[in-house]
């Protein structure tokens, strides 16, 4: 999709979801057709004139200031990353392909060996990921809490969290709250692209998901973007049932579009209590090249998972 188009749909469907009341707008009339705010509200909010909003609207963003764009995400009440979404579009849009900086370095899938290191000391499950929900590296406790994750890759393949939640039958049972899980990595794809259009992987993992998965296309056509940066997640493991864990997210600066995500318990809680047993069954920290080859339910310790 062109940028233009990229703004026109994501303007629209964020319109869509205001209404006068939230706004603020006194509603005259009964023959209103919208439930969401129409052009010439979004307009009087902004502070511009409709002419001019309908031009952005449709793409032509020509030299748009930052202050008329302040304007447009006050009016839409966009948070943090609809307003950062907003301006890449913007930018992109508004940039000539010939002017346009380099693309930016493609999310590497090396991890280095310090940085496995620091996640095999860790005694929470951790797990480090590119913005294309690559799983490249992960401790014992973390493939152990993703295992269901692990044993959809192909061999030889890094796990994806993205084609696990949208292809994988297991995952609805796997997340207790599935529907917000796909939200969320959604709206995290979706800030992912805007912030490098030109990634071509990423393109392509969004081309597969949308082929083969009728439910990522319905959610992708929402244009809702989101960073995923901390939270809590409800899992049903297959071994010790349910876990609810926050979860923390750490951008690597060293290592650009990757992350690290911490998962823990509550002290004394029942989750902790189950990671507590999740982690006895886990075996000791295995080199970077096994961890890399196996799953957690491996044929050398299959007697461990059985006992």
């Amino acid at each position: 999709m062109a940028a233009k188009d990229d703004i026109r749909e994501f303007l629209t469907t964020r319109r869509a979801r205001i209404t006068p009341d939230q706004a603020g707008l006194a509603i005259y009339g009964a023959n209103r057709r919208v439930t969401g705010l129409r052009r010439e509200e979004v307009a009087l909010l902004a502070g511009i004139s409709v002419e001019y909003y309908t031009r952005l609207e449709r793409g032509s963003v020509g030299s748009v200031s930052d202050s008329v764009l302040d304007g447009v995400v006050h009016a839409l009440q966009l948070d943090e990353a609809e307003r950062d979404h907003l301006y890449r579009l913007v930018r992109t849009a508004s940039t000539p392909s010939s002017r346009r900086p380099p693309r930016r370095t493609p999310a590497r899938r090396q991890v280095r060996p310090a940085l496995q290191q620091i996640l095999d000391q860790m005694p929470m499950p951790a797990y480090l990921r590119n913005g294309r929900f690559d799983v490249l590296a992960a401790n014992d406790l973390g493939r152990a809490l993703y295992s269901p994750l692990y044993e959809q890759a192909d061999a030889g393949e890094h796990p994806n969290s993205a084609r696990f939640i949208f292809l994988d039958p297991a995952a609805p049972e796997f997340f207790h709250d599935y529907d917000k899980a796909a939200n969320d990595c959604v709206a995290f794809l979706r800030a992912e692209a805007g912030r490098d259009p030109y990634d071509k992987e990423l393109s392509d993992l969004v081309g597969e998901l949308s082929t083969r998965s009728e439910d990522f296309r319905r959610r992708w056509a929402a244009h809702d973007v989101r960073y995923h940066r901390t939270g809590r997640k409800h899992f049903h493991h297959p071994l010790v049932g349910d876990l609810e864990l926050d979860y923390e997210a750490f951008e690597l600066p060293g290592d650009p579009g990757q992350r690290i995500n911490v998962y823990t318990a509550p002290p004394g809680s029942p989750s902790a209590e189950a990671l507590a047993l999740l982690a006895s069954w886990t075996t000791p920290a295995r080199s970077r090249s096994e961890a890399t080859s196996s799953t957690v339910r491996s044929p050398e310790n299959e007697e461990t998972w059985n006992s």
